[in-house]
C-alpha cells in the first residue's frame, strides 16, 4: 500500500471527462499533472445517478500509471470490491452511510491488497467515522452532496474536516475532498486539514489543452507549486 502523500494530491474525477472518449481522457489528465485518477461509481440507488462499474475501470486501467481512486457511491458495496480490486483499483472508497456492515467493507479491501478509504456526506458528522480511523488508509470527506458534478463547495464542511484532521493527527491516513474544488475553494479545503482534492470541472471544462495549467492552478491554491 502508498502511504500518505505530503503535498497536495490533484485527483481529476472522469465523472467530468469526454465519456465518448474516456481512456484519451484519463491519459490526458495523467499526463498533464494529475497524481490520482478519481473514478465516481453511481448506483442510480444510493445517489440520483448512475456512472459505471468495474468493466469501464479495467478498461481505463491500460490508458494511465496513476493511482486508481476509485469512489464506491453504491449500496451495497461489498459484493463489488472484489470485482473493482480486480478491475484495477489502487484505493477504493465506500460510504459510511451506504450499509451496516462497514468494518467488514474496510476489512476486506484491505485484505484484498487495496488502500481502504471511508467516505462520508455532508451531513453526517465526522464521529460517524471515529471508531473507523484504525481501519483506514483514507477519509474522504464529500463537500457537496453526491450524485451529479458541477455542484457548488458546502463551506460547513470545512468543519468536519478539521475535526478529522484532528482525529488523524500522526496517523498515516490522507483526508480526501470532493466537490466544488476550484482554485477559489481548494485552499479553504487545505487550511483545513486535506490533503487530497478531487477537481472535476474545474479540471475537464474547456477541453484537453488546459488541463496542465487548470491542475496547476489547483495545485498552486492549495498551495503547492510541484507535482507531488
Amino acid at each position: 500500500m502508498t502511504t500518505r502523500t505530503a503535498g497536495p494530491i490533484i485527483s481529476p474525477s472522469i465523472l467530468s471527462a469526454d465519456f465518448a472518449a474516456l481512456g484519451e481522457e484519463v491519459r490526458a489528465v495523467s499526463e498533464s499533472g494529475a497524481d490520482w485518477i478519481h473514478l465516481d461509481v453511481m448506483d442510480g440507488h444510493f445517489v440520483p445517478n448512475i456512472t459505471f462499474g468495474p468493466d469501464v475501470v479495467k478498461a481505463l486501467r491500460p490508458h494511465s500509471a496513476k493511482i486508481f481512486d476509485v469512489h464506491l457511491m453504491i449500496a451495497p458495496a461489498d459484493p463489488y470490491l472484489a470485482a473493482f480490486a480486480e478491475a484495477g483499483a489502487d484505493a477504493i472508497s465506500v460510504h459510511v452511510e451506504a450499509g451496516p456492515h462497514i468494518h467488514r467493507s474496510l476489512q476486506t479491501i484491505r485484505s484484498l491488497g487495496k488502500r481502504a478509504g471511508v467516505a462520508l456526506n455532508p451531513g453526517t458528522p465526522a464521529t460517524a467515522i471515529e471508531s473507523l480511523i484504525d481501519m483506514v488508509d483514507l477519509v474522504l470527506v464529500m463537500t457537496v452532496n453526491p450524485g451529479f458534478g458541477g455542484q457548488s463547495f458546502i463551506p460547513s464542511t470545512l468543519e468536519t474536516i478539521a475535526r478529522i484532521k484532528a482525529m488523524t493527527a500522526g496517523r498515516d491516513i490522507d483526508i480526501e475532498v470532493d466537490g466544488g474544488i476550484t482554485p477559489e475553494t481548494v485552499g479553504l479545503a487545505a487550511a483545513a486539514g486535506a490533503n487530497a482534492f478531487v477537481a472535476g470541472s474545474a479540471v475537464f471544462k474547456g477541453g484537453p489543452a488546459g488541463y496542465a495549467e487548470r491542475i496547476a492552478a489547483i495545485r498552486a491554491g492549495a498551495g503547492g507549486t510541484v507535482a507531488c
